[in-house]
């Protein structure tokens, strides 16, 4: 596929709200830079943020060079889009630590290294800490005027609220990245989430009236679910990428429980399958849909992405084991790892260690009656098989033993 054709490849896959006038051809002309901001006031991207990630990789992969900003500078400020009110300045420390963190989760994404396609990796308060006041305003606060930013959508939802000077200036600073990423790295294209089309046509008019050329912008809609619940978001929070907030098996469970009206559309966002790929996925999934084998290549690439092929073959191999038909006995001790982090587990003596002790120092019953009543009417798996004691060869991968009540109660009891 050439360069020229990358547009319609991010309209079919779902990238595509808004874009400025004559982006389509401004990218037939040859391979452009394109770069999207990232927020470090958080110390982990969510999930969120990989759509304008998985967006920055199809333009890598269609012969454009990304780069990722990360907002060591507008993050002291903070950004005024999408929220309901100011949030808590954060320390130049505290920013500075999140900004480490989020660059070793964005490389993971895309391509860095040597070549004209090379990923760059910035970080703006390079050149915005150092600015003089002064200076900034004379030289780009001169090209915005107030009647024009009041109209801005972010601005506007605040007015109720309130939005002080600091965030409102919040607009002039990202449009400067823009003019400063135009001028040393001949950067003219802007993508994000919808919610970021003000701050970027702020950029393309900036560069416009002082460079007198032409930039553009693309954003992409923010990515909802058919049930209505928040993309990203669980009973227990939000998923995040980095794997001591959201651990891979998690991150792993959260696609594979995609409901089957999304997985195409998370197909096509999140993964760089292609149409041929995804299609005969998709036609799998219409002939078996118990199977589940598009949400099973959806979570299997995502988060092999996020967390390598190791964590994700881990992360598998422990859902198999409580919630598919992966053999225990058959997974290595990281799998079990995995399990003691994820369903109640408690260190025991194995030694002379009955089922029904077992299932009362689990914590599967209450007292020992309890737990032989639900031994002697079937509902005690050992191993996920059936069972009425428990044999020196359950204890399996260095000393594990995994017990399951009924359906979905499990525990984990490890060897002392």
């Amino acid at each position: 596929m050439s360069a020229s054709d990358v547009l319609r490849e991010l309209e079919w896959r779902g990238f595509v709200q808004q874009a400025t006038p004559g982006l389509d051809a401004h990218l037939a002309r040859g391979p452009v830079t394109a770069y999207c901001g990232f927020d470090p006031t958080a110390p982990s991207l969510q999930l969120g943020n990989l759509m304008p990630l998985m967006l920055l990789a199809t333009l890598q992969r269609h012969g454009h060079r990304p780069i990722v900003l990360m907002g060591g500078g507008t993050g002291l400020i903070g950004d005024p889009s999408g929220k309901s009110s100011e949030r808590p300045l954060l320390s130049k420390e505290q920013i500075r630590e999140n900004v480490q963190r989020q660059r070793d989760q964005v490389a993971r994404f895309l391509e860095f290294g040597a070549g004209k396609t090379a990923a760059l990796l910035l970080d703006n308060a390079k050149w915005l800490v150092e600015q003089r006041l002064v200076d900034f305003l004379r030289d780009v606060g001169k090209h915005f005027t107030v009647n024009v930013m009041l109209q801005k959508e972010s601005v506007q939802a605040r007015m109720e609220a309130g939005l002080s000077y600091t965030e409102f200036s919040y607009m002039l600073l990202q449009a400067y990245d823009f003019l400063h990423l135009y001028r040393e790295r001949q950067c003219t294209v802007q993508v994000a989430g919808s919610d970021q089309w003000g701050n970027i046509t702020a950029g393309v008019d900036l560069i416009r009236r002082v460079e007198n050329d032409e930039a553009h912008g693309l954003v992409a809609p923010l990515v909802t679910r058919a049930s209505g619940q928040k993309f990203g978001k669980t009973e227990s929070g939000a998923i995040y990428l980095d794997p001591a907030m959201t651990s891979p098996y998690k991150f792993y469970q959260f696609w594979i429980n995609t409901d089957d009206r999304d997985v195409e559309r998370f197909l096509k966002l999140f993964t760089p399958l292609s149409r041929d790929q995804i299609a005969e996925l998709m036609a799998k999934q219409t002939k078996d849909p118990a199977a589940r084998v598009a949400q099973t290549a959806l979570a299997t690439d995502v988060t092999t992405r996020a967390h390598g092929a190791e964590a994700a073959a881990s992360a598998a191999a422990a859902a198999g084991v409580l919630f598919g038909d992966f053999d225990p006995r058959r997974a290595e001790p990281r799998v079990f790892e995995i399990l003691a982090q994820e369903v109640p587990t408690t260190a025991v003596a194995r030694e002379a260690l009955t089922l029904v002790d077992a299932v009362v120092q689990a914590g599967l019953a209450k007292s020992k009656s309890e737990a032989r009543r639900a031994i002697e009417q079937g509902g005690i798996y050992v191993n996920q098989q059936r069972a009425d004691e428990i044999t020196p060869a359950d204890w399996i991968a260095g000393g594990n033993l995994l017990l399951r009540k009924g359906k979905k109660d499990f525990a984990l009891l490890r060897a002392k």
